[in-house]
């Protein structure tokens, strides 16, 4: 655990007991902070409670005295309005910021990589996670994916900290300064926390102008707003940009073609590796993945075969096109960490004759865009609060069935997928959407569809 000094003898406020928030409480109270703490949630106030905060309402905090409000990033703070209990420390002048705030003020100075996007962040944090310990560092990796920040170990002569970390984040981090900073990509999502597309990308683009300037920005860009970002960031006097793409040669920066890596930094471009030999780095998205993540490590790791072998070794991200077994003939695939469209698409390309598990709680937008691989689905299972839109969407392009849970929809799927003509057929859950509706993140809603899958036949995982 990391241990926050930073408000010693003094208070503290601390809204939203999630995983973060109950970390904040922890670092805080060891670091000899007063806190006061507060959620919706009875488990959660109790949970706090053991932890030594003081459960008071946020509206009895004694605000004369708070030298800051920890604020969950669930919890707007701009968008569609600030919460009340932002508005409340703004009249107050108290500083909302997050835990990886308070990360960032304990350990200013530490080796991090700060990973940001709107596809490909979580399986780019854990892929360079994986390389540096692989090549022999202390990777303590977390943020957004795993382990909040302040629950990760003390830094050693070795460590290097990995922080996933989400544009709700980036809000509540003005401190924060990565050594290296990456931005995979951007495309539409969260618009109703930022306000406009724009809004979002600025945020993404206000992380990579936190990076020191001694260290470096790593650049998607096959997209227009972070090809835009590349552009303004590398003539603005901060840290060095490093632009990767897939799909086109660059006559500086790394690149995929065809598959294989290459790294163009220097006078000519240079073949790394083959792709295809990352087995659970499938598709085309993962190709930017492992292009970013080897940019992002190349400043701390010199041995280019260890390097390579280390992105061939990668097992896979849970959740994320995750093979979780067979039953005869049928491939089961969780890919709960899909979200949005743009995300969904990256595991439709990747299969044919798929049955796929659809819905929840929809994103802007819908599913229209996925229209293009409508071909490569047999049938489509809906569940959740999107079911009726997406049936709209899916009418006389693709046959359907309304499921209304996970649970139905596997085995609904499953029946359908044994008796099809195929020789691989894919169930496919890959929702396109937020699971709030039905469960209380993306891995509860993964796990649930393993377990699911787990009911069919012992040996499916």
């Amino acid at each position: 655990m990391i241990v926050v000094e930073a408000f010693h003898g003094r208070s503290v406020g601390v809204f939203g007991l999630a995983r973060s928030g109950l970390s904040s409480v922890r670092a805080l109270k060891a670091g000899g902070a007063d806190v006061y703490a507060f959620d919706s949630k009875e488990e959660l106030r109790e949970a706090a409670r053991a932890a030594g905060a003081k459960i008071v309402s946020w509206e009895e905090w004694p605000w004369d005295r708070l030298g800051a409000v920890i604020l969950s990033p669930g919890v707007p703070l701009t968008h569609p309005k600030p919460h009340d209990v932002v508005l409340r420390a703004r009249d107050w002048d108290v500083d909302v910021i997050g835990d990886i705030e308070l990360f960032a003020r304990t350990l200013p100075d530490v080796p991090l990589i700060a990973i940001t996007g709107t596809n490909g962040k979580s399986t780019t944090t854990a892929l360079i996670g994986h390389i540096l310990k692989e090549t022999g560092f202390d990777a303590q990796v977390g943020g957004n994916i795993g382990q909040p920040v302040l629950d990760l170990e003390p830094p050693g002569a070795r460590t290097i900290y990995v922080i996933e970390i989400s544009s709700y984040q980036i809000d509540l981090s003005p401190g924060l300064a990565p050594e290296v900073s990456v931005l995979t990509n951007i495309t539409p999502d969260h618009i109703d926390r930022h306000g406009s597309l724009e809004g979002y990308a600025a945020v993404k683009k206000k992380l990579l102008q936190q990076t020191r300037k001694s260290g470096l920005n790593i650049v998607g860009v096959d997209d227009d707003f972070t090809a835009s970002i590349f552009t303004q960031l590398s003539s603005n006097g901060g840290a060095p940009c490093v632009a990767v793409s897939v799909g086109k040669v660059l006559g500086r920066g790394i690149f995929v073609l065809d598959g294989a890596l290459y790294n163009a930094q220097n006078d000519r471009a240079t073949k790394v590796m083959e792709l295809s030999a990352a087995t659970h780095l499938p598709g085309t998205h993962n190709w930017q993945n492992a292009a970013v993540a080897y940019a992002a490590v190349k400043p701390y790791v010199t041995d280019a075969r260890a390097l390579a072998a280390a992105i061939v070794s990668f097992p896979g991200l849970t959740h994320r096109i995750e093979d979780v077994g067979s039953v005869g003939k049928v491939r089961f695939i969780n890919d709960s960490k899909a979200t949005n469209a743009d995300a969904a698409e990256r595991a439709l390309v990747c299969f044919d004759d798929i049955f796929w598990i659809i819905g929840g709680r929809a994103k802007a937008g819908g599913i229209t865009s996925l229209e293009p691989h409508f071909h490569r689905i047999r049938k489509a299972y809906l569940i959740g609060d999107a079911a009726e839109e997406f049936a709209a969407t899916l009418k006389g392009k693709v046959e359907f069935e309304h499921c209304g849970t996970l649970a139905k929809a596997v085995v609904a799927a499953a029946s359908d997928a044994a008796h099809f003509a195929a020789e691989a057929p894919v169930v496919l859950l890959s929702p396109a959407c937020a699971s709030f509706d039905q469960f209380k993140d993306f891995e509860e809603r993964g796990e649930a569809f393993r377990a699911a899958v787990l009911k069919l036949k012992p040996e499916a995982a």
